[in-house]
């Protein structure tokens, strides 16, 4: 079956990872491996495979520490093929329909609130960037429509991330995201960090002004080195060679402008997992900030809601320690009926409230645009039109 083939059969339940180089489906569930302490988890996972060979496949929460725990599954069955695109062009958009409510939470004006309070903590108690997102609750009048979505997201994404994966208690997070965590394959470990960011536009010289503009960014350059020079620093241990350019480059996705360094390195242990790899970075200043705990506490004290599996990882891990791991955001964690979808963006002291709103509703559009919904509707939680 080639990689629409397993696109067109994702079924919610099954784990679906669609990148640039590969397309994975699996169904099933041979063994389950879940815990909160993710190091331990990594090693439960291993033996695992070991054992049974294969492959695993799941999801690391923001913060395992709260209490969510990391979900690890060996499927019953597991189909691999090619990049999902060219071929997905054979496939037809789904019709999502319109949402029967949309709830921002929090209200845009409370969101610039926190963001003006974060700016101030920055100083206060030493923080170098701290992430803050907001959510969006969308209501389905009948079943969340998922492989729907899911499927428009493949189509949508030529590049990066889209994936699907089971939760506990029958939840699904799904999305597409730009940011590679980690691979691993063979030696060879890769991480992509991205930070900094402007919306694309429909207009060619507004994008491309855009880009310009988020390549001379100051305050964009700042949050792209924080997290650059965190990765490298996680990442150096485990390496006997690490490449880190000097410079950022610009990556696009179909909604926004980022900077991104693509860092590379040789493993120094060929027994290291790309499990092991995601767990030891995760989380970068990309979801989090730095320094990690003050980050997090702030984070507990402006956000209004639990991010649960929003800003982990998703991803897979093979018998031979290969596997790749994106970034679990632009993203949405769906229910029975109901969906929450998130966004956040990175602060630091040179940080606009407004301009970080406008951010998180850019950010918005990537599922925006997979459910036909209308992005500007949306930004303040109005019924879409």
């Amino acid at each position: 079956m080639d990689a629409a083939g397993l696109v067109e059969h994702y079924r919610r339940g099954d784990f679906l990872f669609a990148t640039a180089h590969r397309t994975i489906l699996t169904r099933g569930v041979a063994h389950e491996i879940t815990g909160t302490d993710e190091h331990a988890l990594a090693d439960r996972v291993s033996a695992a495979l070991a054992e049974r060979g294969g492959i695993a496949t799941g999801v690391l929460p923001y913060d395992a520490a709260s209490g969510t725990p990391a979900r690890l599954v060996v499927p019953q069955t597991t189909h691999t093929a090619g990049p999902a695109h060219p071929d997905v062009g054979r496939l037809t958009r789904e019709h999502v329909g319109v949402p029967a409510a949309v709830r921002a939470v929090p209200e845009p004006p409370n969101h610039v609130g926190a963001v003006r309070t974060a700016v101030t903590e920055l100083a206060v108690r030493d923080l170098r960037k701290v992430v803050l997102a907001r959510a969006l609750d969308v209501e389905f009048a009948d079943e969340a429509p998922v492989a729907a979505i899911v499927r428009n997201l493949v189509l949508d994404h030529r590049h990066g991330h889209v994936y699907a994966a089971d939760l506990p208690g029958g939840r699904t997070l799904l999305g597409a995201s730009p940011e590679l965590l980690v691979s691993r394959r063979g030696g060879r470990v890769v991480a992509h960090p991205l930070a900094g960011s402007m919306p694309r536009s429909a207009d060619a010289a507004t994008d491309t002004a855009n880009a310009e503009a988020l390549l001379g960014s100051k305050k964009d350059l700042i949050e792209h080195t924080i997290l650059t020079e965190a990765v490298a620093e996680a990442l150096g241990p485990f390496c006997r060679t690490l490449d880190v350019p000097a410079e950022p480059a610009l990556e696009r996705t179909p909604a926004m402008w980022h900077l991104g360094t693509r860092i590379i390195g040789e493993l120094a242990d060929p027994a290291t997992t790309a499990l092991q790899l995601a767990s030891a970075l995760h989380p970068t200043p990309a979801i989090c900030g730095t320094p990690v705990a003050s980050a997090r506490q702030l984070i507990g004290e402006l956000e209004p809601f639990d991010r649960g599996y929003y800003a982990g990882a998703t991803g897979w891990v093979d018998s031979e320690g290969d596997g790749e791991w994106a970034v679990s955001i632009r993203c949405a964690d769906a229910g029975a009926a109901s969906l929450r979808m998130y966004a956040g963006g990175g602060i630091v002291a040179d940080s606009d409230p407004q301009a970080e709103l406008a951010e998180t509703s850019a950010k918005f559009a990537t599922l925006a645009h997979a459910m036909g919904l209308d992005p500007d509707a949306l930004q303040h939680g109005s019924r879409p039109r």
